[in-house]
């Protein structure tokens, strides 16, 4: 069973004319609130009309993030992937891919893989995988059963992109692709929706939902974005949370906690909260459409991840001017510079957070500091611009490389 779904227009141009942009079929597992997948939206956005159409297969499906899709005429194809080994899958892919005849195909992480293979089968000549980061079941890398499948299917690889430089040296010395076919492209971000907060704000977000007094112009937010599953770990940011309170009982009139997104920590999150009495201290609201105004009541942004990629939400923290507490694993010690745009602590040490978080809380001009250095690296190595003009060069040469 597949659905199927237009961005932006109900009327679907058909793939293959020659009057028409090459295709490029992006294939994901979910499309819903995610880095990965804010990445690609974010990618399809602003890759000039001209240049590509897009496609985008979830093996799984798509939520209300899809309506972020600004581009016309993106056709989304959920193909309501079951629960452990469903074959048919495949299947509907190859029949997909066969029906929208691809110019390029783009699987995405381990969950898509195997698209690569099904792309060949199905005539599709230039290939594309990314790799965006690693969950808890392969958190660095290292599961032999993934890694002998995925030694099996480079051969179908064209060309690999990784977001970080950690993942491109694991792609070479691990999975084994050549150097001279892997790309590291940074994930950019929109440094006009993500805007450090100024004098026309009206002092912090204003939120009707909250209770009085829960944001006023003395609190100071700790605050952080993401998944609430288990690699990201936010029970680790709550237990130092709850520990500064401990350490500076006086702090509770101005500490707030605010963690935006859904997941199965959630709970637990918010039951550890009210365990301690500090449920009234914090917000945790679930999945949000307001970002960026909600990083715009934030005075500090923390991510407790035990594994990363690149953050999206790190950079757009950076974006908004806010210093950021960060674990050092994956990308996040590409992004944080240690001692100029925030610190730097080890995964799954919710002492070392509180000291961190404390050393921002007793300095603002600390907060100052970082938060602009921060907002000028934004400027100067991670825009729009530059993540959208890596991903041409890739796609250019993969079509180049098909008509030799």
């Amino acid at each position: 069973m597949q659905t199927i779904a237009s961005g932006r227009s109900d009327r679907i141009k058909s793939a293959g004319s020659a009057e028409q942009p090459p295709l490029i079929v992006h294939v994901i597992y979910h499309l819903g609130v995610g880095g990965l997948e804010n990445g690609l939206v974010n990618l399809i956005n602003h890759i000039p009309s001209q240049r590509y159409r897009h496609a985008i297969v979830c093996l799984k499906g798509y939520s209300d993030f899809s309506q972020r899709i600004m581009t016309e005429n993106v056709e989304i194809v959920a193909l309501h992937k079951r629960e452990g080994n469903d074959f048919s899958v495949y299947i509907n892919l190859f029949k997909t891919f066969k029906r929208l005849k691809p110019d390029i195909v783009h699987t995405r992480n381990l969950g898509t893989l195997e698209g690569q293979v099904i792309a060949a089968f199905a005539g599709t000549q230039a290939r594309v995988h990314g790799e965006h980061g690693r969950d808890m079941f392969d958190l660095y890398g290292k599961n032999r059963k993934y890694n002998l499948l995925r030694k099996a299917i480079r051969p179908f690889v064209n060309h690999f992109i990784a977001v970080s430089r950690d993942l491109e040296s694991w792609l070479a010395n691990t999975v084994g692709a050549a150097p001279d076919r892997i790309s590291q492209v940074y994930n950019g971000v929109d440094s006009l929706r993500f805007r450090p907060r100024n004098r026309t704000d009206s002092g912090v977000a204003n939120f009707p939902e909250l209770r009085e007094g829960f944001f006023t112009e003395s609190t100071f937010v700790i605050g952080s974005v993401g998944r609430m599953t288990d690699v990201k770990n936010f029970p680790c940011l709550v237990r130092a949370f709850l520990m500064l309170l401990e350490e500076m009982p006086a702090a509770r009139e101005r500490l707030r906690l605010l963690i935006v997104g859904d997941g199965n920590s959630r709970s637990e999150c918010i039951g550890m909260l009210r365990e301690a009495g500090a449920e009234t201290l914090a917000w945790l609201p679930g999945e949000r459409a307001d970002i960026p105004e909600l990083m715009r009541a934030m005075d500090l942004f923390v991510l407790p991840s035990l594994g990363e990629g690149i953050s999206n939400t790190i950079l757009e923290a950076m974006s908004t001017g806010l210093p950021t507490v960060a674990t050092r694993v994956g990308g996040n010690v590409e992004l944080v510079s240690e001692g100029v745009t925030g610190m730097l602590i080890s995964p799954d040490a919710p002492a070392a957070m509180m000291e961190a978080i404390s050393k921002y809380y007793r300095n603002p001009d600390l907060i100052a500091n970082h938060g602009k250095a921060a907002r000028q690296q934004i400027e100067t190595s991670f825009s729009m611009d530059a993540m959208t003009q890596g991903y041409l060069r890739v796609y250019d040469k993969a079509l180049r490389l098909r008509s030799d």
